[in-house]
């Protein structure tokens, strides 16, 4: 997976495309982001009769990968990603459109 905690990230399909965002955390297992504020729901919370009163929440929900691009360190457009080896040996993601490296 080439999206990880921290990137910026544009949405590309479904109701909030357009938008952009920080991925906050990555679901390796179901190939999903949560993006801050991205995709956001409100929650209906129950009164708790010792502590919590009664409130509506909001939270955002998961995403799919495949709806999500990354936005380029110059452009902010979204663009493809790709791997390629640095001079000491490391790897280094590197946009597409730009050639600029993504940190």
């Amino acid at each position: 997976m080439k999206i990880k905690k921290g990137d910026n990230v544009v949405v590309i399909a479904g109701k909030n495309r357009g938008t952009t965002g920080k991925v906050e955390l990555v679901l390796t297992k179901k190939n999903m982001v949560i993006i801050d504020g991205v995709n956001v729901v409100k929650k209906h919370r129950k009164a708790n009769q010792q502590s919590r009163a009664g409130q509506i929440v909001e939270k955002s929900m998961p995403i799919h990968i495949s709806n999500v691009m990354i936005a380029d360190p110059k452009g902010g457009t979204p663009t493809r990603i790709r791997v390629e080896r640095s001079k000491d040996g490391g790897r280094q993601r590197v946009a597409v459109k730009s050639k600029a490296e993504i940190a």
